[in-house]
């Protein structure tokens, strides 16, 4: 290289080499070397571990955070030493000792993380999320075993003690304190089956010998279905459930009574054998009936000591203890309640079976013992039986209440938890009207029921009565038999007896609200193509032994194929007849008709609107259904009645208003009114029950209280094995009914008895001892009540002929004609001839072709009807029965004379499609 072009060495003491090495001295913490002051600019002596390095290389540590070590004194610049050039931790420019470049101290929590951009930052390394975990769990474990070691295990003899339950009376007074309700009788485990123990544990908890006391993925299972607001049942172990029952006293649903749960499970399996785990479970348990412990379970359901148990009564038993409210077998007591005699049974039985199967499966139970229990059939529990200590109507005031209570409180409390007692139930209960109720039973049975004398009649005998505000649905008396003590069932509530035609005011409200079918018509009609019936100028054929049919004409048969002629009381022939007549007098075979008419499904709703259970009504669609072959209770009656009083407003019958425990409120009712029916409709249903009670042919005449209005109806039933009268006023609606039931289990033919002769009477009637004991109970019940009037029922509906019942039409012509008249009219059929006619018009399938009119007591038809065998009605053939056929009517008849049917007089038959009228009369005349 040339001389010239050789970079000159640069001095080593001063210059611009020397400042540049002066720039690159490390700044901050550590100090530049002092100078040499011999020279002239001061040299800095050179350090091997001296780094050189530009401003890029300082940028590039910045940006690294300061994790890697920057060139020191990078960028002081020509400020001299320690220049104030840079802010950034190993940034450009070092400055004052704090102020410039240099790593800074490492955090302990790298978090944001240094040297990481945007979203790197804020994503925890490895490291920092293994540590965390590790601390929770430590923290957890930690807080564990604090709890563990504070926790105490609770003396189970003082968490057995029960509290009393007090119950109240409407006006605040104390009705009942039901203290020692709890029934148990704790005994050995050596005296309980092992077929017992086998049971609950393959049906509650397989690994019960092995387990810990606690079952981790039962109690994940339990607390994420808690957490989703679903059931958290199968959580437990039986250990647990011991725990639960008989040492913590709780039954809430809690995530702090659970983790207590939890700790003492595990120490009481730590510190107590198995056996007496096992022991205690079974002994401390609620099996239902107010059942606690086997042998009171043993004893209340088979009546044997729990020792002598089979399997598979164990196996009943061990399903209870998933709640007996729905695995009894009979039912649970109440007036309100999805668990019924035929959904527990079912519920009952799978379960039972399922038991004997997990059973096999585990190891339990010999297969060929499991097939020869289910051959036998499922081993039924005695019928309930209450030891009750509360007697005369106490007993059954306070059942009825506790029930009412169970079902209808959000907070899932159960019979278990109740019996625990400290709870205050106020009732709806009067204390005078309860007094006053059963005072006319007492009367009425004292004066006429006498089993001595007549023991073939007189035995048995049974009655029931409830009384219910319709205002607001209160209960606010009941009768439930002679004593609670000596006998168990409450006949107010479903007692199996049927209502008879104490029924038949459903029907008529139907009738009234959907209407009869156009025969002409299919079976799904619409409101607008039904016809809504007057009760005054709608009439059917009320003879006796009425030869049943479809609303379309066809003759109705059952399943035999054999046909229905209906039945009236006493075998009275009504022939054609009004509703409002045949309500009075009580007449079966028009309500019969109707119904068909309507159709068995409307009148089935109305029912249910009015507040009749669903489970209670006859499953069946046979005629006789509309005249009350269903079985509601006496408090269901009184309610439903109770919908028309109210003008067509239903409420649920209730006997609790509040409940009250350590003084918080936890229920209260609502008041929840559903429109049943129109006001009218209601009305006139009133209306005509008015008649029933006031009419002198009435057959509702003795339940007659001077000075009010009253509203009834009496029911009967086939056999005479029932009898009922419901009844109500504006204030009070009652229901009071009498049958004869032998519920004694040896007995073979035990079941409903016939009351022909008891009494001293030929047959007992509704319109006998039950309107009787109803007049009394409600005329001293409203003594000092005011007197209130029924709203005014206004017209309603048009006029209907049904039945084969017979229609006023023009007088027809007196010479036969094979052709129809020449009266451009719409009359339901052609004019008579001396044969059936061959065409018959939809409106007169009732009397056309078919019927004869004679072989079934002379119904109106064609054929050779005289018209006097069966008093004069009209026909076709040779009828004679007078100059227009025996119909009422003609001349000046403006339809009263004869109980409003309507007349002749202008009617031109042709206007209104033939259909008879007096006058302006327009009325419809459906089935001819």
């Amino acid at each position: 290289m040339s001389e010239h072009r050789r970079k000159p060495p640069q001095p080593q003491g001063g210059g611009r080499a020397a400042a540049r090495r002066a720039t690159q001295q490390p700044s901050g913490r550590r100090a530049a070397q002092p100078r040499d002051t011999g020279t002239g600019f001061g040299s800095v002596p050179h350090s091997e571990d001296q780094s050189y390095g530009g401003r890029a290389e300082a940028r590039r540590a910045a940006q690294r955070g300061g994790r890697r070590r920057v060139d020191p004194g990078a960028g002081a610049g020509a400020g001299g030493h320690g220049g104030r050039g840079g802010g950034r931790r190993g940034g450009p420019g070092g400055g004052h000792e704090g102020r410039g470049g240099g790593p800074g101290k490492r955090r302990l929590v790298d978090y944001p993380r240094d040297g990481k951009y945007g979203w790197r930052r804020w994503v925890p390394s490895w490291k920092l999320v293994t540590g965390l975990c590790l601390g929770f769990l430590g923290s957890l474990m930690t807080a564990a075993t604090i709890a563990y070691a504070m926790v105490g295990v609770p003396d189970p003899n003082k968490m057995a003690e029960a509290e009393n339950n007090v119950y109240f009376w409407d006006d605040g007074t104390q009705m009942a304190a039901t203290g020692g309700e709890v029934n148990r009788q704790n005994i050995g485990l050596n005296k309980i089956p092992q077929d017992m123990q086998n049971a609950v544990i393959s049906a509650e908890n397989k690994t019960f010998w092995n387990d810990s006391g606690i079952d981790p993925r039962g109690i994940s299972r339990a607390l994420l279905n808690m957490a989703k607001g679903q059931d958290t049942q199968g959580g437990s172990t039986i250990t647990q459930q011991y725990v639960k029952n008989a040492r913590l006293g709780d039954q809430s649903q809690t995530l702090s009574r659970k983790f207590k749960e939890l700790f003492i499970s595990i120490k009481i399996d730590s510190n107590v054998k198995k056996n007496e785990i096992m022991a205690g479970y079974l002994n401390t348990s609620y099996y239902g009936r107010g059942a606690y412990g086997i042998q009171a379970a043993s004893r209340t359901y088979y009546g044997k000591d729990a020792e002598d148990l089979d399997a598979s009564e164990c196996a009943v038993l061990a399903s209870l203890l998933k709640g007996a409210t729905w695995y009894d077998p009979a039912g649970a007591v109440d007036i309100n309640t999805a668990a019924t005699k035929e959904k527990n049974y079912d519920r009952a039985t799978k379960r039972w079976r399922w038991i004997l199967d997990e059973m096999v499966k585990d190891g339990h139970l010999d297969a060929a013992k499991r097939d020869s229990f289910v051959e036998a059939g499922f081993p039924m529990p005695d019928p309930v039986k209450k030891g009750a200590k509360l007697g005369g109507q106490i007993g059954y005031l306070v059942d009825l209440a506790k029930a009412n209570f169970l079902a209808n409180n959000d907070r899932g409390i159960d019979a278990a938890e109740l019996a625990q007692g400290g709870y205050e139930i106020h009732t709806t209960f009067n204390k005078e009207k309860v007094k006053k109720l059963e005072a006319a039973v007492t009367d009425v049975r004292e004066r006429n029921i006498d089993a001595k004398k007549r023991p073939k009649t007189d035995t048995h005998v049974q009655f029931g009565g409830a009384s219910v505000e319709p205002a607001t649905g209160k209960i606010v008396a009941i009768y439930g038999g002679e004593d609670a003590t000596k006998h168990f069932t409450n006949n107010a509530n479903t007692t199996g007896a049927q209502v008879g035609s104490t029924f038949k005011p459903f029907v008529l409200a139907a009738a009234m609200r959907d209407g009869v079918r156009d025969p002409r018509l299919g079976i799904e009609q619409s409101l607008e193509q039904r016809t809504q019936i007057n009760p005054d100028k709608t009439v059917y054929n009320g003879k006796n032994k009425l030869r049943i049919k479809n609303y379309n004409g066809s003759v109705w048969r059952n399943e035999k194929g054999e046909e229905l002629f209906q039945v009236n009381d006493g075998d009275e022939d009504y022939i054609d007849i009004n509703l409002r007549e045949a309500m009075i007098v009580s007449a079966n075979s028009p309500f019969v008709q109707l119904g068909m008419d309507v159709g068995i499904s409307e009148v089935r709703r109305a029912a249910e609107d009015s507040g009749l259970l669903p489970e209670s009504l006859n499953k069946s669609n046979v005629p006789s259904f509309s005249i009350g072959i269903s079985t509601p209770s006496a408090i269901r009656m009184a309610s439903s009645y109770a919908t028309f009083a109210a003008e067509g407003e239903q409420r649920e019958p209730y006997s609790v208003t509040s409940v009250k425990k350590r003084g918080a409120t936890i229920f209260k009712h609502k008041d929840e009114p559903v429109g049943a029916f129109t006001a009218n409709i209601a009305n006139n249903v009133t209306d005509v029950l008015r008649d029933v009670v006031e009419d002198k042919k009435g057959t509702g005449r003795n339940a007659r209280i001077p000075g009010r209005h009253v509203a009834g109806k009496t029911g009967t039933t086939d056999g005479n094995k029932s009898a009922w009268f419901v009844g109500y006023t504006p204030q009070l609606s009652t229901a009071i009914d009498m049958y004869r039931l032998d519920d004694n289990e040896k007995n073979a033919n035990r079941g409903f008895l016939e009351m022909f002769g008891t009494g001293g009477q030929d047959k007992i009637h509704g319109s006998s001892f039950p309107s009787e004991i109803w007049q009394r109970y409600m005329a001293d019940a409203l003594k000092n009540a005011p007197v209130m009037k029924f709203p005014k029922a206004e017209p309603i509906g048009e006029a209907v002929w049904g039945g084969g019942a017979s229609s006023p039409t023009p007088t027809p012509s007196m010479t036969p004609s094979q052709t129809p008249s020449q009266t451009p009219s719409q009359t339901p059929s052609q004019t008579p001839s001396q044969t059936p006619s061959q065409t018959c018009s939809p409106w007169d399938e009732w009397s056309c072709g078919e019927e004869d009119g004679g072989a079934d007591g002379g119904q109106p038809g064609g054929g050779a009807n005289d018209g006097g065998a069966d008093g004069g009605q009209p026909g076709g053939g040779a009828n004679d029965g007078g100059a227009d056929g025996g119909q009422p009517g003609g001349g000046a008849n403006d339809g009263g004379a004869d109980g409003g049917q309507p007349g002749g007089g202008a009617n031109d038959g042709g206007a209104d499609g033939g259909q008879p009228g007096g006058g302006a009369n327009d009325s419809v005349g459906i089935f001819g």
